[in-house]
């Protein structure tokens, strides 16, 4: 059975009144995720706004989450861009101690051809020590990662699943139709995870499982036992929280939910924005509620 059946969290990088990486505020999230049960760490994503951070601050997000880990969950490394020598580059630079796989983008921007996003990933494949998860984001990156092509992909040994966020159900039944059954189809949006999983997908990386690690991996558990009524009770509650977190776009909402819930300061680097005073007070009534509803 995979290591990656279940949640996976895609972590935000806390950030300090100052602007600078938060690291006692990361490594009590991290700890939040161990003790709530999820089944991965995601980090370095779009959620961790990877693409605002230095190297050297990169990297320090990735020793601290593997040294506060201490190899109790596996974790996923995000590596990905729109050059694919680059992409090599860095991961021929990447010491993976303590990181069981990749998540890397489908290529942004140029919007290559299916064939250009397969040689992309074959290259990358190739020279990567640790397996591969494909990610799917048609919202980000303009283009189309389609099942024919995952298909062709799920050939090569070390790529083992896609993260797939595209939105659509019909493209999530076709992939999970068209592919090998030990092939992965994890959902990367939220609100359509337990779905994806009652129709046979391998569980979700989410946004809003970090701040409700125990119920929304809860959730994914109880869908993948084919338990569809109990697993919906819990989508349900969940359910307002996730079209607000996205409703000013990521990660403004969840940083503002996880301010509220005490694990990390909600600010955001330049071009992204804190969320707005009334998104912050939808979300404290939402909390309001929820916690309510828990007793």
């Amino acid at each position: 059975m995979s290591v990656f059946l279940g949640t996976g969290v895609a972590l935000v990088t806390p950030f300090d009144n100052d602007g600078n990486v938060d690291v006692q505020a990361l490594e009590k999230l991290v700890e939040f995720q161990i003790d709530n049960s999820v089944e991965y760490l995601v980090i370095l994503g779009t959620t961790a706004e990877v693409a605002t951070l230095s190297n050297e601050e990169k990297e320090l997000v990735k020793t601290t989450v593997i040294n506060k880990n201490d190899n109790r969950l596996p974790i996923v490394l995000g590596i990905g861009g729109n050059n694919t020598r680059a992409v090599i580059q860095e991961i021929n630079h990447t010491d993976f101690k303590g990181i069981s796989a990749i998540l890397s983008v489908s290529p942004y921007y140029n919007k290559p051809t299916q064939e250009g996003i397969y040689q992309h990933y074959k290259a990358i494949a190739e020279i990567c020590p640790v397996d591969v998860i494909l990610y799917n984001v048609p919202g980000r990156t303009a283009s189309n990662l389609l099942p024919s092509t995952v298909l062709r992909l799920a050939s090569i040994p070390n790529i083992i699943g896609v993260k797939e966020a595209k939105g659509d159900m019909d493209q999530a039944l076709k992939l999970i139709k068209l592919l090998p059954k030990d092939f992965l189809v994890i959902s990367g949006d939220d609100m359509v995870a337990l779905p994806i999983v009652l129709a046979g997908g391998a569980g979700v990386i989410s946004v809003i499982g970090q701040a409700f690690p125990s119920e929304f991996s809860e959730m994914v558990r109880l869908g993948l036992s084919d338990k569809a009524r109990a697993s919906f009770e819990i989508q349900y509650r969940i359910q307002d929280s996730i079209s607000l977190i996205f409703s000013e776009g990521n990660p403004s909402g969840i940083k503002a939910l996880l301010e509220n819930i005490g694990l990390c300061n909600g600010s955001l680097r330049l071009p992204l924005v804190k969320a707005s005073e009334g998104l912050q007070s939808e979300l404290k009534q939402f909390l309001e509620v929820f916690y309510v509803a828990s007793k």
